[in-house]
């Protein structure tokens, strides 16, 4: 029987402490993944009807952006007023930190973006190339990610995917 007092006796101590350490653990990752994925709000304007779109926006929030979509039919003035050049035109537009993001842009050129922070208007990845996230998100799919406006050369290659 003494063992079992024993064991009574120490459960509520051990109990808080075992609840204190997880507790204090778990404020200290909670803090550290609110840190590590707050990039800002993105807004992404594309067509309600449009499956990658979707696709995109959905890595996109796994990736840890807090996105706001406006869905219209037609998105061609999003890409006249945010100056994209024509030959950089795909199916959606973003911006998220003063930045203009066209297309299926992958995360690390984004991530890229944000961190090195150029004096550009924005990155593109014209077109839809196959693999690109939202489009088979194949890892392994090369394809370019153009930089433009502000100090970016016509046609200046941002970002290599695929290498």
């Amino acid at each position: 029987m003494k063992p079992i007092k024993t064991l009574l006796a120490f459960t509520p101590a051990a109990l808080a402490l075992g609840m204190a350490s997880f507790g204090w653990a778990g404020m200290a990752l909670a803090g550290d993944h609110g840190a590590m994925s707050h990039h800002g709000t993105m807004h992404v304007t594309k067509s309600p009807t449009c499956g990658c779109c979707g696709a995109w926006v959905a890595l996109a929030r796994q990736e840890g952006y807090d996105i706001e979509v406006t869905d219209t039919a037609d998105v061609t003035i999003v890409k006249l007023e945010a100056d994209i050049p024509g030959n950089m035109w795909a199916c959606h537009t973003a911006t998220v930190q003063g930045y203009v993001v066209e297309g299926h842009v992958p995360f690390e050129a984004l991530a890229k973006l944000l961190e090195e922070r150029p004096d550009i208007t924005g990155i593109a990845v014209p077109g839809m190339p196959g693999g690109s996230p939202g489009m088979g998100n194949d890892p392994t799919a090369r394809y370019d990610v153009i930089a433009f406006g502000g100090d970016a050369g016509d046609g200046e290659v941002f970002y290599q995917a695929g290498l």
